[in-house]
């Protein structure tokens, strides 16, 4: 008994590091991937490097970013950071004939 007592403060550390860093940590790169995956054509997206651009094309593991008016680069799909302008969502048309 005495010996599990020991232990028992070894234990509640681990649990601690263990809901402080590495779960938070894993849920962080889980939205990274899910952000990489959901890239599409059209969209404005900031690399890691801080470069904004806008998505041309994309392959399997890399896109093709338009960073200003017929200067085309080819980078990486992981060094895309964020979306900066998502599309578009269509919505009903409004007319303003007045």
């Amino acid at each position: 008994m005495n010996d599990l007592a020991a232990l028992l403060p070894l234990v509640a550390i681990l649990a601690l590091f263990w809901f402080m860093v590495v779960r938070p940590q894993r849920r962080r790169q889980q939205e990274v991937v899910r952000l990489q995956e959901s890239i599409q054509v059209g969209q404005r997206v900031m690399m890691s490097s801080g470069i904004f651009g806008t998505v041309v094309s994309l392959a399997d593991d890399r896109a093709r970013l338009e960073i200003a008016p017929g200067t085309q680069i080819d980078i990486a799909r992981a060094a895309i950071a964020k979306v900066d302008e998502p599309l578009a969502e269509p919505g009903p048309e409004t007319r303003d004939d007045a």
